[in-house]
């Protein structure tokens, strides 16, 4: 089950990345145009577009910006909020506090069942 989980959600990171280098060209075929050779006018192939953008895409470029962030990120001061909201240490001490108290809440209201059927004669 957790495989497929996992397995799922890089296949959505895969076709989120298809469905924007596909909208890419879109805009590349509007801003290029259509290319006219031998009397005719034909839509330039993806291949071309490539060509024209130097191979740079904007699922690169959008890659490249996260890891400059990270970057930064990295380099800032520990008391600022989105250093905090990363940090791991910070949401393992969060996790920590509410699974104790999800067992506590747990603990309780099995003891409360436990006191409720020693309460019927028949159970």
């Amino acid at each position: 089950m957790f495989i497929g989980t996992v397995c799922s959600g890089r296949m959505d990171v895969v076709e989120e990345e298809q469905a924007l280098l596909i909208f890419e060209r879109k805009i590349f075929r509007r801003i290029y145009g259509p290319k006219y050779e031998n009397g005719e006018w034909k839509s330039q192939t993806n291949r071309e577009l490539e060509e024209m953008s130097k191979g740079e895409n904007i699922v690169k470029w959008i890659k490249g910006q996260r890891i400059s962030w990270l970057g930064h990120l990295e380099r800032m001061e520990e008391d600022r909020m989105p250093k905090k909201l990363r940090s791991r240490t910070g949401r393992d001490e969060k996790k920590g506090k509410t699974q104790e108290k999800m067992e506590r809440g747990s603990r309780k209201r099995s003891s409360s069942a436990v006191r409720q059927a020693k309460a019927h004669s028949r159970l």
